[in-house]
């Protein structure tokens, strides 16, 4: 709760409160509220909507992923991009989050519709249950692997975001893992996919086997998995972002 309250203090303007709180994963409206509010640092050191943003385990994994006041500030600009070109996508109706983790974007996707985020790690789905309860959100969560075939009876889906999932996808995979996904969702559905820059301080965990795939392999993966529109751009250094409509 100190820490908390120090991090809350050191962001001093409202709109700098805001955009902090968005680059975590706040849905808009709430990180407006809080952003903007007069109540003291000590006191909203226990508000769900800034224990979401920084909870317990940022702190404790902060360390092994710090490279420095410059990186890092870096790192939170191109990340507080992320949020916004999601947030200004048209996702809409029932949208579908495969490998939601522990929910950094569950509370933004909740805001536009109805969540349906999944994950194969269950303690992870249990810490975007706590995210989702302190921004007031509803949402439905599932233990189950993010490219599973469309469950029997199972409705098509209106929109679909992948974030940092198809970096764990070999490249000769990459045509079954689309292909999974394109039968989930409607004809119309929105695709959005969010993907780490081979960045040497950016990059995944050490550890963690990860592919980058060049963007015109993924532009014609997403096309032969029936993916139409495609459109990529990244943030500069960190991030690679696609939208795609399922055809």
């Amino acid at each position: 709760r100190r820490l908390r309250a120090y991090v809350w203090s050191q962001w001093k303007l409202p709109r700098t409160r805001v955009k902090n709180l968005m680059a975590r994963g706040t849905a808009r409206h709430w990180a407006v509220m809080v952003g903007n509010t007069r109540k003291g640092a000590w006191r909203l050191s226990k508000n769900g909507t800034v224990c979401a943003a920084l909870p317990d385990d940022w702190f404790l994994r902060r360390g092994p992923f710090e490279h420095g006041a410059i990186h890092d500030t870096a790192w939170t600009a191109e990340l507080d991009m992320v949020t916004r070109w999601l947030d200004a996508l048209p996702l809409r109706g029932v949208i579908l989050e495969p490998a939601a983790g522990v929910g950094f974007f569950s509370p933004l996707l909740a805001d536009k519709g109805e969540l349906h985020a999944s994950d194969a790690d269950g303690p992870a789905l249990d810490r975007a249950r706590d995210r989702l309860v302190a921004h007031r959100l509803l949402a439905h969560l599932h233990v189950r692997d993010p490219w599973s075939a469309a469950a029997p009876g199972e409705q098509p889906a209106d929109a679909a975001v992948l974030a940092f999932l198809v970096g764990r996808v070999r490249g000769a995979g990459l045509d079954t893992a689309f292909q999974r996904v394109r039968d989930r969702l409607r004809a119309g559905a929105d695709l959005a996919l969010l993907n780490l820059q081979p960045d040497p301080q950016g990059g995944p965990p050490d550890g963690l086997p990860w592919t980058y795939h060049e963007p015109a392999v993924l532009e014609a993966a997403l096309v032969r998995a029936g993916f139409a529109n495609v459109i990529g751009t990244s943030t500069g250094r960190f991030f690679s972002l696609v939208s795609a409509v399922a055809a």
